[in-house]
């Protein structure tokens, strides 16, 4: 890694989890939707929870399991947990829920020897290859492995993709009757003043996927994030750009009405009465150009104080039970592809959900695709955008 390479990757880890769905690290260039939701090989058909017959007993009698940065409401967490804690008896206690990924790692060191010691992190590829290289992370292949997809999981099992999120546009029709379906649309002057992404691309994840997803409808690529922040400058020039975070509560009162997120994010207001009281009060779509994808992934410490339930977790999170789970919360489970093919997915589930058509096209960068944008979103952003 040059040394730019190693000052984006330090700045990056400032990125908080509410924002924050980071870049692929893997290959020499980027991945595929399709990549990453097909080409699995032949594997055995999954199942709930294939392994657990033979999992230590301290596992099944109950115990505890210490968990990091997993907010309630992120990804459907909140479920996720309480489902594992009915299941098998074991408490899990959450931590720090709003921490960052650079956070978890830090615990797992930090921590060490501890009784609150992480068990399992769920972090971004950037700092679960970090915690490989500093013996961060104990190697575990849950059962239904052959089912992750290769480009989302480190070979030797020390770090697995779990989900992935997809940048989406979100329009609250109480203050936009016309929801934007493309990049160039944002630049209609009906959408003054109404155009958000969720804060500075420099430091928020969500906001850097935004600007990756715009240099990709304008002529930019995984190697060339430059014209994205280029049209966030017209888009500004313009007046259509609005500097407001869009946190659920700006979005449902309509001062950020446009509101550029991970789509698992924008399902999730969509459907939530406390942000819209009725689903059809918000509209979501996929960018019909300029498709940007991230996921994150699970690993356990290398000093898990609950070793058998850090297991028992890994192995429920890649049943089709967790996986589904994922997706209740609008979040694509790692193994979707293998879910769908075996007839997995509920229908009413899926019909939830936007069509397939729609994330055709989808791209991932690699990590050193990710470090060179992070690197010149740290050089430009500020001038070009005239902030600090």
């Amino acid at each position: 890694m040059d040394e730019q390479d190693r000052t984006a990757e330090t700045e990056s880890r400032g990125y908080d989890r509410r924002r924050f769905l980071r870049n692929a690290a893997l290959g020499a260039g980027g991945l595929t939707a399709g990549t990453m939701l097909g080409g699995l090989g032949s594997s055995a058909s999954a199942s709930s929870l294939p392994r657990s017959m033979t999992l230590p007993r301290a596992a099944r009698r109950g115990g505890a399991l210490n968990v990091i940065a997993l907010p309630p409401t992120w990804a459907n967490y909140g479920n996720i947990i309480s489902t594992f804690e009915r299941k098998y008896g074991v408490k899990v206690n959450s931590a720090n829920p709003n921490g960052t990924s650079a956070e978890e790692l830090s615990a797992i060191t930090s921590l060490k020897g501890q009784s609150n010691e992480p068990d399992v992190v769920d972090v971004a590829p950037s700092i679960a290859n970090t915690g490989v290289a500093e013996k961060a992370f104990a190697p575990y292949k849950v059962s239904t492995w052959n089912t992750i997809p290769a480009n989302m999981k480190n070979p030797k099992g020390y770090w697995y993709g779990d989900y992935y999120g997809v940048v989406s546009f979100g329009t609250n029709l109480s203050v936009q009757k016309t929801p934007p379906r493309s990049w160039k649309e944002l630049l209609n002057p009906r959408y003054k003043g109404q155009v958000a992404i969720d804060g500075d691309p420099r430091s928020a994840g969500d906001a850097f996927g935004a600007v990756f997803a715009a240099a990709l409808a304008h002529g930019g690529s995984l190697d060339n994030i430059m014209p994205g922040i280029e049209f966030f400058k017209e888009l500004k020039d313009r007046g259509n750009f609005n500097a407001t975070d869009c946190y659920p509560a700006n979005i449902s009162k309509g001062t950020t009405p446009v509101a550029i997120v991970w789509d698992y994010l924008n399902l999730g207001y969509k459907t939530t009465p406390a942000v819209f009281a009725k689903p059809s009060d918000y509209a979501v779509v996929i960018p019909s150009d300029g498709k940007f994808g991230n996921y994150y992934c699970q690993a356990i410490s290398a000093y898990a104080p609950h070793k058998a339930n850090a297991e028992l977790w890994e192995e429920f999170i890649y049943s089709d039970e967790g996986q589904l789970l994922y997706l209740a919360g609008f979040a694509h489970p790692a193994r979707y592809a293998n879910l769908a093919a075996e007839h997995k997915i509920p229908a009413a589930l899926a019909r939830k959900l936007p069509p397939p058509s729609e994330y055709k096209g989808v791209v991932f960068p690699n990590q050193a695709q990710t470090n060179k944008a992070a690197a010149v979103l740290a050089a430009h952003w500020g001038p070009i955008m005239g902030v600090a």
